[in-house]
């Protein structure tokens, strides 16, 4: 079964929408985190649904690097988290600042 492509594209959208809504409403880390993620997958899925809709692979060799760069994102922020971790509990944003030299 085809999906059709203003699905996609909306599905799409509204996951950035909420990932985005998630980053900028929230001051605890982790969550930002998280709602990076949320919209790099509305990424994947727009590049997945083109390319299935163009009948190309490079959507989804696209979709690939990304999660590449998910990945790379995702261990740069725990690092951070638990450089943060070490002095205080709690993963704030504001708590950045004692991370400088």
């Amino acid at each position: 079964m085809i999906v059709p492509i203003s699905t996609v594209v909306g599905l799409s959208a509204a996951l950035f929408g909420i990932g985005l809504f998630g980053f900028l409403a929230r001051r605890n880390i982790i969550l930002m985190l998280v709602s990076v993620e949320v919209m790099l997958n509305a990424v994947n899925i727009s590049f997945a649904g083109f390319s299935q809709h163009f009948g190309d692979t490079r959507g989804q060799i696209m979709a690939l690097f990304v999660i590449a760069v998910a990945a790379a994102e995702v261990a740069v922020g725990l690092g951070l988290v638990i450089a943060l971790s070490r002095n205080k509990p709690g993963a704030g944003v504001e708590d950045l600042n004692r991370l400088k030299w």
